[in-house]
């Protein structure tokens, strides 16, 4: 905790005294995880995320979704702690479950029940007992999400990115101070995933949001701080611009045919390959000009993520 902090009255949460904000904190300490098939999901994974958007970056198998489930409560980690502003929710899950939204990767809904009435279901399983405060909150959260106009419409049939900002709406009710998304993009448009990441982005300002994602670009466009994960461990943690700047000057690309591939790969580390106008380019991470015909590459988070495998 930084020295502009101070806790509140009932030491719920943390004030910045210099912007008068509230300061949420997760730490995440050494927490281990293995299941019964003998897959290690965790291995000592210790982090600190305070309030805005922190990306986990990381391949299908990475052990995203075992740490977003362990945060959640829905598992119990082997060892570890889980400390919410100042407590152990390891030890008391009921404190963080009070305070999350979660949106899991695969989100489902009851079939031919209308927005309104879905959510209102979720706000009373939520503990939202009063009947106005129910509905104040589903409506600002409908307008939030730019659902208001279908609010009468059965979710089943929206669009996947309707249903996920569906999904969002349903995680924000009762003001949780902690938000996990789990894969949210995937199969979306480009135009819904911009409309997505934006609403995220908007919510990120007050709250801890923890993004899961295999998609880079969704980490580079909204995210201040981050971690790659892969087979259960944390590879790197930091901010991506401080990434990008660490390999500045050491990525390189080259166009070549298909056949060279195996024997760059022999030659040189390459970190990534891809088609433009039907020809294949070769990105190689080196300290210096690899050999002939390499041009020296802007670096960017992509090269960033391949880099660390």
């Amino acid at each position: 905790m930084s020295d502009t902090a101070v806790c509140n009255r009932d030491c719920k949460h943390f004030i910045n005294e210099e912007t008068g904000e509230n300061m949420n904190t997760l730490r995440i300490e050494r927490l281990t995880k293995t299941y019964s098939n003998g897959v290690v999901a965790m291995n000592n994974i210790t982090l600190e995320l305070k309030n805005g958007i922190f990306g986990l970056l990381g391949p299908n198998g990475a052990g995203k979704s075992s740490l977003m489930r362990t945060i959640a409560g829905l598992q119990a980690p082997d060892s570890g702690d889980l400390i919410f502003n100042g407590t152990n929710v390891i030890a008391d899950p009921f404190v963080i479950k009070k305070q999350l939204g979660y949106l899991p990767q695969d989100f489902g809904v009851y079939p031919k029940i209308s927005a309104f009435h879905l959510l209102n279901h979720l706000a009373v399983l939520k503990g939202i007992a009063s009947k106005a405060e129910r509905k104040k909150q589903i409506d600002a959260l409908l307008h939030k999400t730019n659902l208001y106009q279908h609010r009468n419409k059965s979710v089943s049939t929206f669009s996947g990115g309707m249903r996920q900002r569906f999904g969002i709406a349903q995680a924000l009710l009762g003001n949780p101070q902690i938000i996990i998304v789990d894969e949210p993009t995937a199969g979306l448009d480009p135009e819904e995933r911009n409309r997505f990441n934006n609403l995220l982005s908007e919510i990120g300002e007050e709250v801890i949001i923890i993004l899961s994602t295999h998609l880079v670009e969704d980490v580079r466009n909204l995210c201040t701080y981050m971690a790659i994960m892969n087979n259960g461990q944390l590879v790197s943690v930091g901010q991506p611009d401080v990434f990008v700047k660490s390999i500045d000057g050491r990525i390189w690309t080259k166009a070549i045919s298909k056949s060279e591939l195996g024997k760059y790969r022999s030659a040189y580390r390459v970190i990534s390959s891809h088609f433009v106008s039907g020809k294949l380019h070769i990105n190689v991470y080196a300290d210096g000009i690899p050999g002939d015909g390499f041009q020296i590459k802007q670096a960017d988070l992509e090269d960033v993520y391949f880099s660390q495998f």
